[in-house]
C-alpha cells in the first residue's frame, strides 16, 4: 500500500452529513479520485493529472490545481513544487495536441476540406487564409487560448496545423500555462477548504464557451454553401 501524505484532506465535510445524489455524487467521486492520486503520488500525481486534463478535458484543472494548492497551504506539499508540477504537466499535454496538429498538417486538412468542407465548415481557401492569419498572430492566439476555459486544451491543434515553429509555440504556451496554473494554485492556497468554489465559478464559463462553439459550428454547417460557394 502506497504511503499517504501526512494529514488527511478534509475535502467534503458535508458528505457525511447528508446523502448525495446525481451530479453532487459524481463531483465527490471525481474529487475523491483526484485526492487519492495526489496523496499517493505527490508531485508526480499533479503532473500526470494536469497532463491528462489537457488531453482528456473532463478531468478539470480547475479542480486539480486548487486542491493541490490547498494541500500546499496545509503543508502537505510545497507551493512551488505544486506550481512547477502542474505547469509541466499542462505544457506536456499541450505538446501532444500540437503534435497531432503537425501530423495533420495544412495540406492534409485542405484535401479533407475539398471533399468534406461542409462538415469541417471550411473551404481550402479559408484554410489558407486562416493559416496566413495564424502566421501573423499565432503567438498571441496561443497565449490567450491557454487561459480560456473550453479552449485551452485544443488551441494547440491549429498551432500545429499552421506549422507554428516549436520554440515560439512553447514560449507562448508556457506563458499562458504559467498564468492559468498560477492563478488556480494561488486560489486553492488562499481559499483553503473552500477551494471547490474555484471550479464552480469556472465551470459555467467553460460550458458557455463550448455551447457557443457548438452553435457557431451548426450555423456554419447550415450556411456553408452560401458563404463559400463550395460544395460540401
Amino acid at each position: 500500500m502506497n504511503p499517504r501524505l501526512p494529514g488527511a484532506f478534509p475535502v467534503w465535510p458535508v458528505a457525511a452529513a447528508r446523502p448525495l445524489h446525481g451530479a453532487a455524487r459524481e463531483e465527490v467521486a471525481l474529487i475523491d479520485w483526484i485526492v487519492t492520486a495526489i496523496e499517493r503520488t505527490s508531485y508526480l500525481g499533479v503532473f500526470l493529472l494536469m497532463l491528462i486534463d489537457n488531453i482528456f478535458p473532463p478531468i478539470p484543472s480547475e479542480v486539480i490545481m486548487p486542491l493541490a494548492g490547498f494541500a500546499a497551504a496545509r503543508g502537505q506539499l510545497s507551493l512551488v513544487g505544486v506550481f512547477l508540477a502542474g505547469t509541466a504537466g499542462s505544457l506536456s499535454g499541450a505538446l501532444v495536441w500540437y503534435g497531432v496538429g503537425r501530423w495533420l498538417g495544412r495540406e492534409r486538412l485542405r484535401r479533407f476540406a475539398a471533399r468534406h468542407g461542409r462538415w469541417l465548415t471550411l473551404s481550402p481557401e479559408e484554410i489558407d487564409r486562416a493559416g496566413a492569419w495564424f502566421a501573423r498572430r499565432g503567438g498571441l492566439t496561443v497565449l490567450v487560448g491557454r487561459v480560456v476555459p473550453g479552449v485551452r486544451s485544443l488551441i494547440s491543434v491549429p498551432a500545429g496545423v499552421a506549422g507554428m515553429p516549436l520554440t515560439p509555440f512553447l514560449v507562448y504556451s508556457a506563458l499562458g500555462t504559467i498564468v492559468w496554473t498560477g492563478l488556480l494554485t494561488a486560489a486553492g492556497y488562499g481559499l483553503g477548504e473552500s477551494y471547490r468554489s474555484v471550479g464552480r465559478f469556472i465551470e459555467p464559463i467553460g460550458n458557455g464557451v463550448l455551447v457557443l462553439a457548438l452553435v457557431l459550428y451548426l450555423y456554419r454547417v447550415a450556411t456553408f454553401g452560401g458563404r463559400s460557394g463550395a460544395r460540401g
